[in-house]
This record gives structure tokens, sequence and C-alpha cells, in this order.
């Protein structure tokens, strides 16, 4: 499996990475390019530690489902891919919403289908939490009561939807995920919410610390962009994310970046 580390956040926010050249074109047509791809190169928005957008690895190489159907993406539009690098899951989205990026891969929350055009669900996640060494919880019925501290990446689904449902429990926006490994650590956070792909690599960093079984809710994660383009830019992502469906390349972009916590069909 890949060997990963979570870059520093101050390092990432709203870098630009430019990746790879222009590839042969493979037959997609000229105003579905100009529809997704309109400045002649594709734009993928991604944020750090996360499997299903990127991780890092020690030595610099990079991999992520979203990293990886980005390049995809790219290939098969002929374009080159850019990188746009932000600090956490709300950011991407934000940057897609506002046409400063042309693709990612998200959680299609109803929300956020109202604000970017999305490809049916690729993969579903599990969400759910993940308990510091000493908080001695191990049901996830017990995390709702007063005084315990529950992380959620600031401005995502999971801070939203657990701010309305937990009534007891503090709810903590915190700015990414390098700092929740970073509070957990420090004994200032009990646990941490979100998809479990994320809860697993914050595991491998926060000694003791483990995943409740159990999920609060599912995420479908899916290819988005930005509303209003053309549309063959919505046609093309369409049959793109058609073609990915239950693929064994999808299923080796999820393997190779070591996504974990998937959702049975």
């Amino acid at each position: 499996m890949l060997r990963r580390r979570i870059l520093a956040a101050g390092a990432l926010a709203a870098a630009v990475v430019a990746a790879g050249c222009a590839q042969v074109p493979t037959g997609a047509p000229a105003e579905a390019r100009a529809a997704l791809a309109p400045t002649g190169t594709l734009r993928v928005a991604v944020y750090p530690g996360s499997p299903s957008s990127m991780v890092v690895g020690r030595s610099g190489e990079r991999a992520g489902v979203a990293y990886d159907l980005g390049a995809l993406a790219a290939r098969r539009l002929g374009v080159p891919v850019q990188y746009v690098e932000m600090r956490r899951a709300a950011e991407v989205f934000d940057v897609v919403k506002s046409g400063q990026a042309d693709l990612t891969f998200t959680n299609a929350s109803e929300a956020r289908q109202r604000e970017a055009d999305f490809t049916p669900p690729l993969v579903r996640l599990e969400s759910g939490y993940l308990v510091a060494g000493n908080a001695r919880i191990t049901d996830m019925a017990r995390i709702d009561q007063p005084g315990l501290r529950v992380g959620v990446a600031e401005g995502g689904s999971s801070h939203a939807t657990l701010s309305r449902e937990l009534k007891q429990a503090r709810v903590l926006p915190v700015a990414s995920l390098a700092a929740a490994a970073q509070m957990l650590r420090a004994g200032e956070l009990d646990a941490f919410a979100s998809n479990k792909a994320i809860l697993f690599e914050l595991a491998d960093q926060v000694p003791g610390a483990q995943v409740l079984p159990g999920r609060w809710s599912l995420e479908n994660l899916a290819l988005a962009a930005p509303k209003g383009r053309p549309p063959a830019a919505a046609a093309w992502l369409r049959d793109f994310g058609a073609s990915l469906r239950g693929s064994a390349e999808l299923q080796s972009m999820i393997s190779r970046a070591g996504l974990r916590g998937t959702a049975p069909d």
C-alpha cells in the first residue's frame, strides 16, 4: 500500500500544481473539451489527507480517487491536467462551484446538487466516528453526551449535519485534517466525525485511536462540475462516469489510494 503522509495545510491552500502534458485526443468532441476545460486545461480540485481525494507518500508520490479520475478525464479529453489543491473538502467544492476549477470528486449531497452538476455516484462511503484512545467510548450511541468534544471538517457535510443532530456533545469545526490529527493527539478532541476513508487515515496517525463500528450516514461520492457549463459538458461527464461505475479501472484507483470505509452495494 502507498505510504502516506498529510501535507501541512498552510503549504497547500489554494496552490495549483501542474501535472503532465496534453495527451492525444481519444475521440472526445471538441465541444466537450471546450465546455469542460474552457481554459484549455482541466483544473481538478483536490485536498490532502483523504484517499477519496488525494494522499501524498513520503517520497512525494501522489494518489487518490479524485486525483486519478482527474488525470483519466484529462487524458480522454485530450487536454493537460492541473490540480487545484485546497485545505479541506468544503473549499474544494467552493472552487468548483465558482468555476475556478472544472472538476472534482466529492459527496453529492442534496444541498450540493443544487449548486453543481454531478454524475451518478461512483463510490459510497460510510460516515462514522474516530475516538481518541483516552475517550473510552466503544459505542456510537455514547457520542452525544455533555462535554464530549467532536471535531468536524469546517464547512463540510459533517459540520452541517452533526451541528443539527448532536444535542449535547460540542461540535468543533477544524480547519484541516492535519489540524484534526494534531488536536486528537494533544487531547483537544475526544472524537472526530467524517467519512470512514478519512477516519482510517487519521487513525493511522493518532496512537490508540479507533474507528467505531456502525455509521451515522452514507456519502455518495460523484464527479462534480460547475453549473451553467454548455450541455456538452454534462453529457460527456455523464458518459465518462457511466463508463467507470463498477469498472476494474475504478477499483484500481481505489486500491492504489488505499481507500477504506466503502459501503457494500
